[in-house]
């Protein structure tokens, strides 16, 4: 064994025998959170389980989820869970009721479980200092940075003083959640359901707890184990290069779209610190003001239409983008600002992304993005950031949290050619250490790429027969 190897498999022993001090994880009774139908059988409750693992007698919390199969299901075997991204979302505020006949039940039970700190756990770790900060910035003209500083620092305050260990809400704690909610229900192996921050969650499960799984299915997903803030801008330059390669291909008669790269490039990067002012009223109010915008809600117009519903749109936008017609992409953003959105639990966010990215990322790294894509120079590509963390302050993951997963688990990784978050790169690398993973590539799909496509079911046939390679029958998807 190499030295290297022998370093990181104890790393991996220290990261997962911290967990392992003596505790009983249990089910508390609950009300259903979500409407499930007749007929089907359900488990539900909350998960209680320490906070923080190495205090194995101290602060308790609770975790809820919905175990739910059709009666002729096996109640330990071909058990999917499934947990939502963000990090900050809810997996169960996505729900108001569970068919009979859902399609989550094709491939046996399914457990839908939330993530510590979420929305409908215990605590939540909410922060509505924040979204009022960012609107308070548009109202009053003001520096949203500083108020959105202040307003996180506020939200600490308040969390810390109710005797919450906010390092706590970290990546691996949440998949020793899934391994004992795993254990108490009795269920042999699961198959692991993330997407985009949950894909590196199961991936954490697969490092720490590789009895727990029995295939991984990772819809676009953020591997633990890279800095996502150093590439970001790369991430987003790759996904907006798709759309002018497929607009080179298909649009050559339309003169509207000559050199369209060249001219996006070029407007971005001449309008790096400038201020657009825009009146602007609240949804559901009449009293206007006046605020001002820069190229950060534009790119984020750009960035939110890259979906799979709207991806045929995205080079239209660009046009009125960069000939000026700001006004209807700009208020959507600010709809959103001052919208009445509390699915995302902020300070879940921070906890999850201090400790495990930003506390990783080399910010010469980060800025160096500016001087090779001038375009986006300056854009805040996430609202978690250095000076964020700076006033969350909570301690990193250990090392292990940013060591790539080395595992022989079948795995289906999913992703969209024009993804601008996640990229196909990350696909990738996963499967360089995962010898039994399959990556799945699919046209024209952004974040949340579809399984699927044009009549073909790739996850049915994955789940058929994991060890299998797939072979793809149609063009818009690439296996590899």
């Amino acid at each position: 064994m190499t030295p290297r190897n022998l370093l990181y498999l104890l790393a991996v022993l220290i990261a997962t025998t911290a967990h392992a001090q003596p505790y009983t994880p249990y089910i508390a009774s609950d009300t259903p959170l979500v409407k499930i139908a007749s007929g089907l059988i359900a488990r539900y409750g909350n998960l209680v389980v320490p906070e923080n693992r190495q205090k194995p007698n101290g602060r308790t919390i609770k975790i809820p989820f919905v175990f739910v199969r059709q009666p002729q299901q096996d109640a330990k075997k071909n058990i999917t869970l499934f947990t939502t991204g963000g990090p900050g979302y809810s997996t169960l505020a996505n729900f108001d009721s569970i068919r009979y006949n859902s399609e989550w039940f094709n491939f046996g039970g399914v457990i839908f479980m939330d993530q510590r700190g979420t929305r409908l756990a215990q605590p939540c770790l909410d922060c509505p200092e924040v979204p009022l900060a960012r609107q308070r910035a548009y109202k009053e003209n003001r520096n949203r940075d500083s108020l959105v500083a202040l307003a996180v620092t506020q939200c600490r305050q308040r969390l810390t003083r109710q005797g919450i260990d906010l390092s706590a809400y970290n990546t691996m704690e949440s998949a020793a959640d899934i391994n004992d909610l795993r254990k108490i229900l009795g269920v042999d192996s699961l198959n692991l359901m993330g997407i985009s921050y949950s894909g590196g969650l199961m991936l954490t499960v697969a490092r720490n707890h590789p009895e727990a799984v029995r295939v991984l299915l990772l819809n676009s997903p953020l591997p633990g184990f890279v800095n996502y803030e150093e590439h970001a801008q790369f991430n987003f330059n790759e996904a907006v290069n798709t759309i002018f390669t497929d607009v080179e291909t298909d649009s050559t008669h339309d003169a509207r779209y000559n050199n369209l790269r060249q001219r996006l490039h070029d407007y971005f990067t001449n309008i790096t610190g400038k201020r657009f002012p825009l009146r602007y009223a609240a949804p559901g109010t009449t009293d206007s003001f006046t605020t001002y915008y820069t190229k950060k809600e534009l790119l984020d117009a750009l960035k939110d239409r890259m979906n799979n519903r709207q991806m045929r749109t995205v080079a239209a936008l660009m046009l009125d983008l960069i000939e000026g017609r700001h006004t209807a992409h700009v208020r959507g953003q600010l709809d959103q600002v001052f919208g009445n959105d509390n699915s995302l639990s902020e300070g879940m966010r921070y906890s999850m992304y201090c400790t495990e990215q930003i506390a990783y990322a080399n910010k010469t790294l980060i800025k160096k993005q500016d001087d090779i894509l001038p375009w986006f120079k300056g854009y805040a590509f996430n609202n978690v950031d250095h000076p964020i963390c700076d006033c969350w302050k909570v301690q990193p993951e250990p090392p292990v949290a940013k060591t790539p997963v080395y595992s022989n688990v079948p795995a289906l990784i999913v992703a969209g050619d024009a993804d601008p978050w996640c990229r196909p790169y990350y696909n990738r690398i996963i499967q360089h250490t995962m010898p039994n993973a399959q990556v799945m590539i699919v046209h024209d799909n952004g974040h949340g790429a579809r399984y699927y496509v044009n009549g073909v079911d790739f996850l049915k046939s994955f789940l058929e027969n994991p060890y299998q390679k797939l072979v793809s029958p149609i063009k818009e998807v690439r296996i590899e």
